[in-house]
């Protein structure tokens, strides 16, 4: 192959073939110290630069990339332990409790207080003469009226989160002169829909649909096996109309 000809086949090479077959020959650049040095490319400074000097500037900007990944997972895991020891102390004082009114104020406690929410709502579903039981941030109310005013809220298997329509947010967190304007709401579930667990901020977007919902779904999960008992022994301590009927 005369020298002409080989210069026709280079001049014949395309970008592409070229970025191919380093490519497919990664090591091509071994031994060619020379070639390296005399290879240049465009800056954003304007000057022309090595090729040496081209991957010594990306390896650092992946470095400082990979730097700021790791700053946000480590922020991200000490936020979620400062959830994960809220949620527990939260559990824990119900876990304690002696009595429904306690199981409800260390609930309503521990929301604005060690959480820094504005509002906190359980909702228990039963029929009458549960009905209308009211202890703090818990209360118990029938299934039809908060089918009624809860409505498709009530379908989720997760917790949804969002700006409530006005008559659900009263119908969660009834008698409040500072209105709460962005809620999540997570299902109490055992063996069936038994209620709700809600908490409320006055800022508007404060819960959005985007947000995880691990935690509140964990505190849900243990409320809703918790609680139940705790009603039903509250229910027979305190006399109503059936317990007089049968006294007489």
């Amino acid at each position: 192959m005369t020298d002409s000809t080989a210069r026709k086949k280079a001049d014949e090479l395309t970008p592409e073939q070229v970025a191919d077959y380093l490519r497919a020959h990664p090591d091509f650049f071994l031994g060619q110290d020379e070639l390296l040095r005399s290879l240049t490319l465009p800056h954003e400074s304007g000057r022309a630069i090595s090729l040496v000097e081209r991957q010594v500037h990306l390896f650092r900007a992946q470095r400082d990339t990979l730097r700021r990944e790791l700053v946000e997972l480590v922020s991200i895991a000490r936020h979620n332990d400062r959830l994960f020891e809220k949620s527990k102390r939260l559990l824990l004082q119900v876990i304690e409790a002696r009595s429904l009114s306690e199981a409800a104020a260390a609930i309503d406690d521990s929301i604005r207080g060690d959480f820094g929410l504005d509002a906190a709502a359980v909702l228990l579903f039963m029929d009458a003469p549960a009905a209308g039981t009211c202890q703090g941030a818990l209360r118990v109310v029938s299934p039809d009226s908060a089918r009624a005013r809860l409505g498709r809220l009530l379908d989720s298997e997760r917790a949804v989160c969002g700006q409530f329509r006005d008559e659900e947010r009263a119908f969660l967190f009834p008698d409040r002169q500072d209105p709460v304007a962005s809620v999540a709401l997570v299902p109490l579930r055992h063996q069936g829909l038994i209620g709700v667990f809600a908490v409320g901020s006055c800022e508007p977007g404060y819960f959005d649909q985007s947000m995880g919902s691990l935690f509140l779904t964990y505190i849900s999960d243990t409320l809703s096996r918790l609680l139940p008992p705790m009603l039903l022994k509250h229910m027979a301590a305190t006399p109503g109309p059936a317990t007089e009927e049968r006294a007489h």
